[in-house]
């Protein structure tokens, strides 16, 4: 029987949360994102994935942990620019010494938890930072693209793409997705190594609902000892701060002030083509 956890405190009807968990058993949770019409990704959020990353370590019975989306056509997008940066920079650093979103990504790949994306939609930026902390990710076929935008306006990501893509696609296929800012879809992300498997749409559901499933039922201590020993290869966790770091000096830069305003004239922040098709806006900002 399926339960309901609230993450967010302080819920209100004017302010729903952003994120909701569903505990399909207590070895199975399902954290699914939910913040239309474009998902993007606020200091709200932000607080809700902490307060989540800390009820998931304070569990001892839940095994697997799969991200989902209820936002048609995206997984997780871009940071919010219409919110107040300092609501965000402002909030104390979390237990590994990192703000809050980088703190978040490091905790949530050393849990003691098998990690899955199931990607359906856009994974833009911040989407793509999670599904990269995550142990394995799965895409829809037909209706996943992926993207590290941020160089195409001037900007650096801030999640840790830089210090964690090279070691799954290779440095030059890391340079390539970051400094083209291309849209991608699942069937490369797939042959790059970005994604564990690209999947038709119509099975993407079950297989990963399987899969969890299956890992379920195994050992956690099994489980959290085979995912320590692999994690022996992860970048450390400076690397990710320095992007973070990057991130937050190159948003002040006229630079990266201009190349988001130039989209917000196109109509970027809201649901049509520029969100749609953003590898390709990105393109021409630069002619």
């Amino acid at each position: 029987m399926s339960t309901t956890l609230t993450i967010a405190e302080n819920n209100s009807e004017t302010q729903p949360a952003q994120i909701r968990v569903t505990r399909r058993s207590p070895a199975y949770w399902r954290v699914t994102i939910d913040n239309p019409p474009i998902s993007v990704m606020g200091p709200k959020m932000v607080l809700e994935f902490q307060e989540l990353i800390r009820v998931l370590e304070a569990d001892h019975d839940v095994r697997v942990v799969v991200f989902d989306s209820s936002v048609e056509g995206y997984f997780l997008n871009h940071s919010d620019f219409t919110a107040k940066l300092e609501d965000l920079t402002s909030m104390p650093a979390g237990p590994t010494g990192l703000p809050p979103w980088p703190d978040f990504l490091v905790r949530l790949t050393r849990l003691p938890v098998a990690s899955i994306a199931l990607i359906r939609g856009r994974a833009t930026g911040n989407g793509s930072e999670l599904l990269l902390a995550c142990d394995m990710s799965f895409a829809s076929r037909e209706k996943s693209i992926i993207s590290q935008w941020e160089v195409g306006v001037g900007l650096v990501a801030g999640g840790g793409p830089m210090a964690r893509l090279p070691q799954l696609v290779g440095r030059n296929r890391a340079l390539e997705i970051l400094l083209s800012s291309e849209d991608i879809r699942a069937d490369q992300a797939e042959a790059y190594g970005y994604i564990n498997r690209a999947l038709p749409d119509a099975d993407l559901d079950a297989f990963v609902e399987a899969l969890a499933t299956r890992i379920a039922k195994f050992d956690k201590w099994a489980i959290a000892n085979t995912k320590r020993l692999v994690n022996t290869s992860l970048p450390p966790d400076v690397e990710l701060g320095a992007g973070w770091d990057a991130c937050l000096a190159a948003l002040g830069r006229p630079a990266a002030q201009n190349g988001i305003k130039a989209l917000m004239a196109r109509g970027f922040h809201k649901p049509g083509d520029v969100e749609d098709r953003l590898g390709y806006y990105l393109g021409q900002l630069a002619g």
